[in-house]
């Protein structure tokens, strides 16, 4: 049925592309008229390129004709004699209009300056069309378009560079240093993100990325998932008159390869867009654990090393129809193909005592998996006749299938068949209602539904030593059913009153789960309501300087992963198992804020405070089972998540941008924080301190030659809770970049992780064992050269204003 809808989709969209090309117009007008202007930023008056021009014929009841701007801002563009409404407009800047123009000879439009758009309500202060950072009352926003380190890599690369973002070495993501961080596309829940987000986000390429939304303080139009808060990731999609894109390719060692390509086409009332990217990958990885047992001091050297290939194909393609001067439908496609083989090889050998080795275990693990996704989507938005006053109407469905299978051969025999089958479906409504009310205040009204179904077999067959035969375990198969329904609705209000802005919400939210197990029998329903209430505040003490003070209420809750019990199989002696019984955690958040820009430097910084219930934990014990290797019995360990009653997070964040010149630009990022947790579990006090800290350093220089040149220092703190203790981690990646072709093109060259020391090192200490654990996931240094072609896109130049630099691209 996939097949056949993505076949029907597709063959639309290629039938709608061709007859949507220009045609003759059915009016015929006496002569043609030359329109020409110039369009202007108006506090700097540069020129601004690529600003789109728009005719609008009042008798035909369309847009008939358009352009864009050259590099000096200026246009001439042919019409037929006729009213019109003229509209220029730029990303980010207020739109200008010329209204019922009679056009009945050649005109000049002159000058045309436009103004940067600060919004009514959010905006606290957006420095210029493409910034490095955009600073709103509930968000962050970091463009990623000139960040050299990343070029031909992906969005987990891309997130590993956004301050106050961390991706540790297994590809998880957090958020000032918390995990429970809800990740967004276009801000929704997407397809390609998919099953797996660690691996979804190692696929997606970095090109496809504008920008990316920190939000710390979410408003009430946000769901409320995610304790830490939310990243809101935006994917280019230019909105320039005509066809324009661009194309990147890149080559890496280990061996990597990968091309993509953004295309963007335009004419009259319809955009078409399209963003493609095919990856190879191959990465290699280890981890060592030696583990001793306090009863009978026995040791357990286990030591794993993995090559990981993945290659997939990941396309989003859409069409844009502007119904009219007030309308807009999107419709949209995504499809995600991604395969991946993992040879895994594990040694464990096996000492007494008195460290005598006493048996050794060799056991191959080679893993083929597969995933697709499939996501469609669509969006109307309708604009009324007081600025910023809209109905918009969502749906979104998806379906998603991963698969992955093994043959485990222990000491040269196949032992184990693995099989894994994971499928998904995802259905999306939602509709948001926009009144702003006099000059500076604003109404918002919501609702948001999302039903989320997932199925899980897990199938074991081990081998029958007398038979000879694979048999079906019972006892390790399962198959686990799972369904999360979320039903909410949001209000906002907020208004700016002088230099004060304030935004108040509320959303209701009413979740129902299920999980069903009918390998066992068990079926439970859960279903939890409740209110989130946000609020926030900002004051400008002055032109440059401001504060912000916001609260949201938040909740994180728990994935099927996390419930699903039964067991991994990739150690014999160390599992994982999921908690059917986990609840969700619930955390209020408070974060207060302060930003102040100088000539050459802005500093942004915050203090924040998070109080969490229901925290959960990763708690690691013994079963109670043991396995028999080598004639020794060996206890199985296991690592569950578990609720760990409350949790204190207090931190301060302090970021800084210097720009000595435009040649050269610093950025820093300082996260410290203290985490306290309080709790116990089946008489185990799990009571714990932590004060840890992250600290970010972006160097980038322009060369003799043009040549851009920048260079990214990690550091990460070491950290500690009632079990685990983690050593630090420091890490450099280099980059250079030459523009070519009259900056139509780029060359980069970039180094991650230069001196090999991205590891994860650390110790879990419980009353029955003791264990020292060294993880490697991406294989250490890594080489990648990528090269990026641009047609009817310019890379835009920076530009300078109060002595600050700004990167500005088409």
């Amino acid at each position: 049925m996939t097949k056949v809808l993505t076949s029907i989709v597709t063959s639309l969209f290629f039938v709608s592309f061709f007859y949507a090309q220009p045609k003759e117009p059915n009016v015929v007008f006496d002569k043609n008229i030359t329109v020409k202007g110039k369009v202007v930023d108006k506090e700097t008056q540069l020129p601004l390129e690529y600003a789109s021009i728009a005719f609008f014929s009042k008798k035909e009841n369309k847009i008939v004709d358009g352009g864009i701007t050259d590099v000096n801002g200026e246009f001439s563009i042919i019409v037929n004699d006729g009213i019109y409404d003229i509209s220029i407009e730029y990303i980010s800047y207020k739109k200008v209009s010329f209204l019922n123009k009679k056009l009945e000879t050649d005109e000049d439009l002159g000058i045309i300056t436009l103004e940067i758009d600060y919004g009514t309500l959010d905006a606290v202060e957006i420095i210029a069309e493409r910034t490095t950072v955009e600073i709103k009352l509930d968000k962050k926003i970091y463009n990623v378009g000139k960040d050299l380190t990343v070029s031909g890599g992906t969005v987990s690369d891309v997130l590993d560079n956004i301050p106050s973002v961390t991706v540790d070495v297994e590809g998880n993501v957090a958020l000032r240093g918390n995990d429970n961080v809800r990740i967004l596309i276009n801000g929704k829940p997407s397809g390609l993100v998919g099953l797996n987000s660690t691996e979804a986000l190692r696929q997606l390429p970095a090109e496809s990325i504008e920008r990316v939304e920190v939000i710390t303080s979410p408003s009430a139009r946000y769901e409320s998932e995610g304790t830490a808060g939310i990243l809101n990731i935006i994917l280019r999609r230019s909105k320039l008159q005509g066809f324009n894109g661009a194309l990147t390719t890149n080559v890496g060692y280990p061996d990597a390869a990968g091309i993509s390509g953004n295309v963007n086409y335009r004419t009259g009332d319809v955009n078409f867009f399209n963003t493609t990217g095919y990856n190879y990958r191959e990465t290699l990885g280890n981890s060592y654990t030696f583990t001793q047992y306090k009863e009978n001091g026995n040791y357990l050297d286990e030591k794993q090393d993995w090559v990981n290939t993945r290659k997939g194909l990941t396309s989003n393609i859409g069409v844009e129809w502007y119904i009219n001067d007030s309308a807009s439908l999107t419709t949209s496609l995504v499809y995600s193909d991604n395969d991946s083989e993992q040879d895994s090889k594990n040694r464990l050998l096996q000492y007494d005592n008195n460290f005598n080795l006493t048996g050794e275990t060799n056991r191959l693990d080679p893993e083929v998996g597969n995933s697709k996704t499939i996501q469609y989507a669509t969006n109307f938005t309708k604009n009324f006749n007081t600025s910023g006053h809209k109905l918009s109407f969502d749906f979104q469905y998806e379906e998603s299938n991963q698969n992955e299978n093994s043959l485990i051969i222990t000491n040269g025999v196949a032992t184990d068949k693995v099989d894994r089958l994971d499928s998904q479906t995802d259905i999306l409504l939602q509709t948001d209602y926009v009144l702003p009310i006099g000059d500076n205040s604003q109404f918002e009204l919501g609702y948001r539904g999302g039903f989320n179904t997932r199925k899980t077999d897990f199938r074991v067959e081990l081998l029958n030593t007398d038979t000879n035969e694979f048999e079906v375990d019972n006892d390790l198969s399962n198959l686990f059913n799972f369904k999360l329904y979320i039903n909410a609705l949001y209000t906002q209000f907020g208004s700016k009153i002088d230099k004060f802005s304030y935004l108040f919400g509320l959303r209701l939210e009413d979740t129902q789960i299920t999980i069903d197990q009918p390998t066992s029998g068990d079926f439970e329903k859960k279903r939890f309501t409740g209110l989130f209430p946000t609020i926030n505040f900002s004051y400008e003490l002055s032109d440059s300087q401001s504060i912000t003070l916001g609260y949201s209420r938040r909740i994180q809750r728990p994935r099927s992963f996390y419930l699903n019990p039964f067991p991994s199989r990739t150690s014999l002696t160390n599992i994982f198992q999921g908690n059917p019984d986990l609840d969700p955690s619930y955390s209020g958040l408070y974060d207060l804020g302060y930003l102040n820009r100088f000539e050459k430097v802005t500093i942004s910084s915050s203090i924040y405070y998070q109080h969490e219930t229901n925290d959960s934990n990763w708690v690691s014990s013994e079963t109670g089972e043991t396995v028999v290797v080598n004639g020794t019995t060996l206890p199985v360990i296991r690592r569950t998540p578990v609720n760990l009653a409350t949790n204190d997070r207090y931190g301060f964040e302090f970021n800084v941008n210097y720009s000595p010149s435009r040649k050269w630009r610093v950025n820093t990022d300082f996260n410290l924080f203290k985490s306290v947790t309080r709790g116990d579990y089946e008489g185990v006090s799990f009571d714990a301190e932590n004060i840890s800290w992250n600290i970010r350093l972006s160097n980038k220089y322009t060369l003799p030659g043009k040549i851009d040149w920048q260079t990214n220092i990690d550091y990460r703190g070491p950290s500690e809770d009632a079990q685990n203790t983690r050593k630090a981690i420091a890490s450099a990646n280099m980059a250079l970049s030459k523009d070519l072709f009259n900056e139509k093109a780029s060359i980069a060259f970039n180094i991650s992780d230069i001196f090999n020391s991205r590891r994860y090192k650390g110790d879990i200490n419980t009353p029955t064992f003791t264990s020292t654990r060294d993880l490697q996931f991406r294989g250490g240094q890594t080489v990648n050269l990528s090269f990026t072609y641009r047609f009817n896109q310019k890379k835009k130049p920076e530009r300078q204003r109060g002595g600050e630099s700004f990167e500005i691209e088409g």
